[in-house]
């Protein structure tokens, strides 16, 4: 008897659980309730080490056991090719990718491009938003880090996938990556224009979708996601 009662309670419990993941969120957009896909899987912290970078100190922390042992200053993306916010892990080391890599370069698993740590011919630039979306550091710096830091390591980018938010977003069309794209395809899936994958790559599906969104809400077709497309979409106010 007391078996069957375990039993029962795992299942249900299971139950519970199976719904809650599967269960799709609802967003209201304008008069209309969507559903949104669930977000992107996080990593886990399954190593001694994880990074940790803050674009807008510029600034990349290494932590051994959640405690910090290193500090770097580094450079990154600027306004109109932003560092890549969110969780990722280091996927990949080479060594001598050219002058402008420097001498060392840890690939991160960022789904919608190249993109990853490494050195740099341009010293000058750390400490400024000056990168093409990569992290630059001093090439002693990343030489010490490629030393350090194990394959499979947890780097976490901090800041607003929108970007700074004492600015308006940029503005995206055909052929922009980024965060802020597969947001802007999550939106438009949701709420039933587009069909593809939310993979930050603006393709012609994207704008197809985004034109379609347009003409519905009486503005402009152009396939430019716009500070207008942004509030339709109720991602600005």
């Amino acid at each position: 008897m007391v078996n069957r009662t375990i039993t029962h309670l795992l299942f249900c419990f299971a139950a519970i659980l199976l719904l809650t993941i599967s269960y799709p969120v609802e967003i209201e957009i304008g008069q209309k309730i969507v559903y949104a896909e669930h977000s992107l899987p996080i990593i886990s912290d399954q190593g001694i080490f994880t990074l940790e970078v803050y674009p807008r100190k510029h600034k990349l922390i290494v932590k051994k056991h959640g405690k910090t042992i290193k500090t770097y200053p580094v450079a990154v993306g600027n306004p109109s090719t932003p560092t890549p916010v969110g969780e990722y892990k280091v996927i990949y080391k080479g060594k001598d990718w050219g002058p402008s890599f420097g001498p060392r370069w840890l690939g991160l698993n960022v789904p919608w491009g190249i993109y990853g740590i490494h050195g740099t011919n341009k010293p000058y630039s750390i400490g400024q938003h000056l990168s093409h979306g990569c992290i630059r550091m001093r090439n002693n710096d990343v030489i010490e880090l490629f030393k350090m830091i194990p394959l499979g390591t947890k780097v976490t980018i901090y800041g607003h996938v929108l970007g700074d938010l004492s600015h308006d977003p940029r503005d995206l069309a055909e052929g922009d990556v980024g965060g802020d794209v597969q947001l802007i395809q999550s939106r438009l899936k949701s709420a039933g224009y587009y069909h593809g994958i939310c993979d930050g790559k603006f393709r012609s599906s994207t704008t197809a979708a985004l034109k379609k969104f347009q003409r519905d809400r009486k503005l402009i077709p152009n396939g430019v996601v716009s500070s207008k497309v942004y509030q339709e979409l109720g991602l600005l106010e």
